[in-house]
């Protein structure tokens, strides 16, 4: 069974999100499936239909979930030691044209959030800069074509 390395705040987000779909989600689909049931014949009831879809996705995330956070290893950067790109660093890179700053937060593939900053140790970006220094160089094949990044800092959150 593969290790997912996450953070504490990505395992407490990830817990939050599967109480609340087995505490407040699934007893309300649930209810609205016997609501949906007393309005008489079921193959012409749009609204069964909706909330019997809702159940099959809210039970699927479930399963999805758990089998996450049985799978996950909480890792805290903050017990990270060195001067390299690792799992958890925050580190900030300058693309070598245009000189645009970016900051990247190294997290697990169920924390990726690029909108935050936020990116997989399996993004292209992320297996670029893992293990190297301040000051060093890389050469990082996109989608949209390769960006050469400079590292300008690498910080522990």
């Amino acid at each position: 069974m593969e290790k997912v390395p996450m953070t504490a705040e990505g395992h407490a987000r990830l817990t939050d999100e599967l109480k609340n779909l087995k505490s407040v989600e699934r007893p309300a689909v649930i209810k609205a499936i016997a609501e949906a049931r007393e309005h008489g014949d079921l193959s012409e009831n749009a609204e069964y239909h909706a909330a019997r879809e809702r159940q099959s996705f809210i039970e699927g995330r479930v399963a999805e979930l758990e089998d996450v956070i049985s799978r996950c290893e909480v890792i805290d950067p903050k017990k990270l030691k060195g001067e390299t790109v690792t799992f958890g660093v925050t580190v900030e890179v300058a693309d070598e044209e245009t000189d645009e700053e970016t900051a990247y937060t190294i997290v697990g593939p169920y924390e990726a959030d690029i909108a935050r900053g936020f990116i997989s140790t399996s993004s292209p970006i992320a297996r670029a800069l893992i293990g190297k220094r301040v000051g060093d160089s890389v050469e990082v094949s996109t989608p949209k074509g390769s960006k050469s990044l400079e590292i300008l800092s690498i910080a522990i959150q």
